[in-house]
């Protein structure tokens, strides 16, 4: 398994803005990206540092590999 870099909640949207996915809204500290193509939703907490739990749960939902992911920051 591949360990995940500690990142920003910034960071990850900026990452997953290049895969496809656009802002929708925000509600507090927490930004909601969708992607229309297959339609995908997610939530991403606008935090100093995600945990690596959170960053892992996103990246399975954004189905994207960990590779990708990586690549895209």
């Amino acid at each position: 398994m591949i360990k995940l870099p500690k990142i920003s909640g910034k960071n990850c949207i900026n990452a997953l803005s290049k895969a496809g996915f656009y802002f929708k809204r925000q509600r507090g500290s927490h930004v909601v990206l969708r992607r229309d193509d297959p339609c995908i939703q997610l939530v991403v907490p606008n935090h100093k540092v995600l945990d690596r739990g959170t960053l892992r749960a996103i990246i399975r939902q954004s189905d994207l590999t960990v590779h990708e992911f990586i690549e895209l920051l």
